[in-house]
């Protein structure tokens, strides 16, 4: 560091993001090599990989059914010795390798990447092992601990974190020098740092560097948002609307079948890239895209996220044409991939965008081939989704492309009802034919009772529609009205059994989740010595005996994640009396939006529903893609 300039420093080290901000310049004027402390992920591959990360569908099962990995005998040896319990070994070995006896000897802390193990399980687990050398400022803990940290905010949206709130968060977990650990963690690599200008921040001065934000991020998030920003660039680069005949688009958009279907058709037709947002009866409009791009003779489809969306797609186009995300990138559906490994399309509508994750996003927008289009179509009214990253939102923010809003709405009480939702009003809606109807009650008990009355008789005498095309939608997994106290009482009514195979049925309806937020709605057929057979709207599969209790749920009853994507003729929203900490109005505009044609609230949170309506959803999800783009549109803008 030059001479003249020990204010700064002592400045720096007072305040971690000024630290961290001086250690970016360091490296930008090569002052330090970065190396010794700021490491960006390299450039993303330039052709994607013909699945997903992980294997695993938006919505769907694991792609494949390859069986555990051979647990070495020291695995199982080494857990005992520091008191964990032998029945980890597998998932151990799965996050760790074969080599996962000599690394949990060498740092045992690194039992933190084995998924569901928490802090304090870990840290039982190395004072076993370490006796008075274990110390809650061990490196090893502080850097398990930081990564720890990271992807659980991913598992909540984030895609990157600020410095400040990943040191506030070790504090919590007893690291007695919070800041220390954040700089340690980064100069290891554990974390990568980035800089981006702040909006509308103040301009710098001549000698100034500009205002910058600092995040913190894991090198996988990185690299998919990297990678998805670099992607977008490539179509708008790429394209070029004359080469597919301008006056036949004029045509397409002039006998398209509404005024929004019209606009999205013309703004496809000068662009590569367009938002499309709308309720689900503006779901015709993408779909009138593709049809009318297919009738011009391009190779044209649509991708939703769940076999529910593609199943309401396929009213609206021909079969090949409406597909899933996890199918078309895995190449079960759809029009295949080309010798290069990109898909065979011309233009991709993908619907329920809000749905789409930083690298499920990614792969396909790096399997998309040069001079194609794409429409990203949604409604950033609903829960986000269930992955890190928050695609559609910040694609909108960053004003990267034409956005068609549309100006069909949703038909009927229950439309009329979500409208005045996502504005922010909760609005007593005219239902004539009982179409939304509001059940109070006092206690969860109550709830629970006249939930199950709901859905095995007043629904069906009143509309004929069957129990099994019924879904309750609750906040949360536990409580005395949560999905499994829901469950239990509904499955007393509506298939009752002993629970012979693992606590299941032949006929339970369950909820298969492969992988956090992947759920895949089913209906219990078999159990046989390998594992539970269970039968989804795309065919029959067979869940392994040993992930039948970490994967399967009871199903009759979900909570609002799990239901996005999907919708049935008629939905149940249970609100006990201590939701009204666990709602907002996202949660409530995506829970109430799940049924077709009938929608019954069974309210017991008195004024605490309006409230979450009224107030806007808070702690927006931290990501890096909307600065990405910025910067791009920045960067390409021309000199003044």
């Amino acid at each position: 560091m030059p001479a003249d300039e020990p204010a700064a420093a002592a400045a720096a080290a007072k305040d971690p993001a000024a630290e961290l901000r001086a250690a970016v310049r360091a490296v930008e004027t090569g002052e330090r090599p970065a190396a010794s402390f700021f490491t960006r992920p390299a450039p993303p591959p330039p052709r994607p990989a013909a699945t997903r990360p992980g294997g695993v569908r938006p919505g769907g099962a694991a792609a494949g059914a390859a069986r555990p990995a051979a647990v070495p005998a020291a695995v199982p040896e080494l857990l005992a010795r520091g008191g964990a319990p032998d029945a980890l070994a597998p998932r151990v070995v799965a996050a760790l390798g074969e080599g996962a006896a000599e690394e949990l000897a060498a740092d045992p802390w690194r039992l933190l990447a084995v998924d569901g193990v928490r802090p304090e399980q870990a840290d039982g687990f190395a004072r076993a092992l370490l006796g008075p050398e274990c110390a809650p400022g061990d490196e090893r803990r502080t850097r398990a601990l930081t990564a720890w940290l990271m992807e659980r905010a991913a598992a909540a949206g984030h895609t990157a974190l600020e410095p400040a709130s990943v040191a506030r968060s070790l504090a919590e977990h007893a690291v007695p020098d919070p800041d220390a650990a954040v700089r340690d963690a980064i100069e290891a690599g554990t974390v990568l740092v980035f800089q981006h200008p702040l909006p509308g921040g103040p301009a710098a001065g001549e000698d100034e560097a500009p205002p910058v934000s600092v995040l913190l991020g894991l090198e996988r998030y990185a690299l998919a948002e990297e990678s998805l920003a670099d992607g977008l660039s490539r179509l708008r680069g790429t394209f070029g609307p004359a080469a597919d005949g301008g006056q036949d688009w004029a045509a397409a958009a002039a006998a398209a079948p509404s005024p929004s279907a019209t606009e999205l058709i013309g703004a496809a037709a000068r662009s590569a890239l367009v938002v499309h947002t709308g309720g689900e009866a503006a779901r015709a409009e993408p779909a009138a895209l593709v049809a009318a791009a297919r009738a011009l003779g391009l190779r044209a489809c649509a991708a939703a996220h769940t076999e529910d969306g593609r199943r309401r797609l396929a009213a609206l186009l021909p079969a090949d044409a409406a597909v899933t995300v996890g199918g078309l990138l895995d190449g079960a559906e759809g029009p295949g991939r080309d010798e290069d490994g990109l898909f065979a399309v011309d233009l991709l509508a993908v619907l329920d965008s809000d749905r789409l994750g930083a690298e499920a996003a990614a792969a396909l927008v790096e399997s998309l081939p040069d001079g194609a289009r794409l429409v990203l179509s949604g409604d950033p009214q609903l829960l986000g989704a269930a992955g890190p990253g928050q695609v559609l939102a910040d694609v909108l923010a960053a004003g990267c492309a034409p956005h068609v809003r549309s100006r069909t709405p949703d038909p009927g009480p229950v439309g009329e009802l979500i409208s005045g939702i996502g504005v922010g009003e909760l609005h007593q809606v005219a239902a004539p034919d009982k179409e939304v109807v509001i059940v109070p009650v006092r206690d969860a008990g109550e709830a629970v009772h006249r939930t199950a009355q709901l859905v095995t008789d007043s629904v069906p005498r009143a509309f004929g529609v069957p129990a099994a095309d019924v879904r309750v939608i609750t906040p949360g997994h536990g409580g005395a009205a949560g999905t499994r106290a829901l469950n239990a009482a509904l499955k007393e009514r509506l298939n009752p059994g002993p629970g012979t195979f693992g606590g299941f049925d032949p006929g339970d309806r369950v909820a298969h989740s492969p992988a956090p937020g992947h759920t895949r709605l089913a209906t219990v057929a078999d159990a046989d010595g390998e594992g539970l057979w269970l039968d989804g709207v795309d065919g029959r599969f067979r869940v392994a005996k040993e992930r039948v209790a970490d994967t399967v749920r009871h199903g009759w009853a979900l909570t609002a994640h799990q239901a996005a994507g999907s919708r049935w003729p008629a939905a149940v929203v249970v609100l006990p009396g201590d939701a009204s900490a666990a709602i907002d109005r996202a949660w409530v505009y995506t829970a109430f939006s799940r049924g077709e044609r009938h929608l019954s609230v069974v309210q017991g949170t008195g004024p605490g529903l309006a409230r979450a309506v009224a107030e806007p959803p808070a702690h927006p999800r931290t990501t890096r893609l909307r600065a990405l783009l910025s910067e791009q549109a920045a960067s390409a803008a021309p000199a003044p």
